[in-house]
């Protein structure tokens, strides 16, 4: 099978060759993100021979928006007015993006990561004005929520239908234990979250779904259970969810996974013959069908990329 044949099918639930395989890993710092992260994003699938793309949006976590840094009271959210498409917060991502789909000729699928709105607002101001405005005032950050929203449904319309990006990567957070009950969850966040995600389902049925636990804290996870992508990457050493396990828990989807991410983990620490063993291990725990070997959230910078490749070619004998 081709790479994109390999991971539509899984996607799909499908019969395949060999288990797809796919990591990614934030830019380093001093990076020239502008001029040199599509050559480096090439050059990375090149030499690791993954079987997929999942392009970073390093250099955009902040949302840009002029209303932010004004805010001084919960009502000023009513203030905030859509970026708009063409504007360079998305414009930049959609031409990042589209040299590396051209550069790569089809070769294999790409995803370019999408953050819910609830993060986009949190990055471009601070956890503890959102958190508290949201606790005084809920229907302004809310306001807040769907204004970005709109913006990020035109940055995942222009991703896929411009830059020809198979689908995006939707990254939800903010469903620690300590932040939200599920029922704030449910209706705080999940209407934005939502908005989005069936927004980019429109343009492609090849979404992935990321249940960030990024920070280490364990996440009320049901409450992502029935949101709509056609496969689902959780982090498995923070939930405790393995993949097998969360593949029945995510209603029979299409799974990615797996490893540790932390440098803790087998995978950033482990010796060759760990990392192998551990492998064979995940495949004939997980099987074939419908599961994507991968990581629990981007790999630290510094990661040995020979460790990559070893999951690589070790993945081809099974």
């Amino acid at each position: 099978m081709t790479k994109r044949e390999r991971v539509l099918s899984s996607l799909n639930n499908e019969e395949v060759d060999k288990v797809p395989v796919g990591f990614w890993f934030h830019f380093p710092e001093d990076m020239d993100l502008k001029n040199e992260c599509v050559d480096a994003t090439i050059k990375f699938y090149k030499d690791s021979d993954v079987d997929f793309i999942k392009i970073m949006c390093d250099g955009y976590f902040d949302y840009p928006n002029e209303i932010i840094p004004k805010i001084e009271k919960p009502e000023d959210w009513f203030l905030m007015k859509p970026l708009g498409e063409d504007h360079p917060f998305i414009e930049e991502q959609v031409q990042r993006a589209k040299e590396i789909v051209e550069k790569l000729k089809g070769d294999c699928c790409v995803f370019y990561n999408v953050f819910c709105p609830m993060s986009s607002l949190r990055f471009g101001t601070s956890d503890e004005l959102l958190m508290d405005h949201l606790r005084k005032n809920p229907e302004a950050v809310m306001y807040a929520f769907d204004v970005i929203a709109k913006d990020a449904v035109a940055l995942c319309r222009r991703l896929i239908k411009e830059a020809g990006c198979d689908g995006v990567y939707y990254c939800v957070q903010n469903a620690e234990e300590y932040r939200f009950t599920e029922e704030e969850y449910n209706k705080y966040v999940r209407p934005s979250d939502l908005y989005v995600l069936e927004h980019a389902n429109e343009y492609s049925q090849n979404n992935i779904l990321h249940c960030c636990g990024w920070a280490g804290d364990k996440n009320r996870i049901e409450v992502w259970r029935d949101y709509p992508a056609k496969a689902i990457n959780w982090a498995v050493y923070v939930e405790d969810l393995t993949l097998k396990a969360g593949k029945e828990f995510f209603h029979g989807k299409c799974v990615l996974g797996g490893f540790d991410n932390r440098p803790e983990g087998i995978l950033c620490s482990g010796t060759k013959e760990e990392i192998e063993d551990f492998t064979e291990q995940l495949v004939k725990e997980s099987g074939k069908k419908g599961v994507m070997i991968g990581a629990d959230c981007s790999l630290p910078r510094d990661v040995d990329k020979k460790h990559i490749q070893w999951v690589v070619e070790k993945v081809k004998t099974l």
